[in-house]
């Protein structure tokens, strides 16, 4: 690991695995929501991130042992949730979702198996579109899964209050299926 010129922890490729870091918690979980990507949404914000970057909004879900356990029923309720005609679909924030996958891969490959594309998956990740295309299984497939990345670290230094989805200017938003069918990142341009 070494730490960036902004201040941000970054891992050497496969360095942070879930399986060691994750105690499969939870920092939240907020049901209908409309501020975690488009459309009306349940949100999953999990616990755990290594990154730390300096102005992080969410400090308390850095660590792994915040927030509950995720239970079987829990999950449950998010799927009838989900049901709503009016949920567009499923976000991943944190924490750190790419290392909370003991969790959310299970979900996300319920979601595809119970909603086809109907309902949308959104993430956010420190990890940048590049970093997760090197990075371990887990993490492939969970981007995999994923319609539209949140990628990079928050930058204090590049915060705006009014961005849309994102914190900083260096955040993008990204089209996954389309990233991953050209292996460049391409920008998310439905909002």
């Amino acid at each position: 690991m070494r730490i960036d010129d902004a201040g941000v922890r970054q891992p050497e490729r496969g360095e942070w695995r879930s399986d060691r870091l994750s105690r499969g918690r939870i920092a939240d979980y907020k049901p209908f929501n409309f501020v975690d990507g488009e459309g009306v949404r349940c949100s999953i914000y999990v616990s755990g991130c290594p990154f730390k970057c300096p102005g992080c909004y969410n400090v308390a879900a850095q660590s792994f042992m915040y927030g509950t356990e995720f239970t079987r029923e829990l999950e449950e309720r998010i799927f009838v949730d989900l049901a709503q005609p009016y949920v567009a679909g499923l976000s991943f924030l944190g924490g750190e979702p790419m290392l909370a996958t003991g969790v959310l891969l299970p979900i996300a490959r319920r979601l595809r198996a119970e909603f086809g594309a109907a309902k949308t998956i959104w993430t956010w990740s420190g990890y940048t579109f590049e970093q997760l295309q090197q990075e371990t299984a887990d993490k492939r497939e969970l981007l995999a899964l994923t319609d539209v990345l949140v990628d990079g670290p928050f930058l204090q230094a590049q915060y705006i209050s009014n961005l849309a989805f994102r914190g900083s200017t260096n955040q993008r938003i990204l089209n996954v299926p389309a990233s991953l069918k050209t292996g460049n990142p391409i920008p998310y341009e439905a909002f």
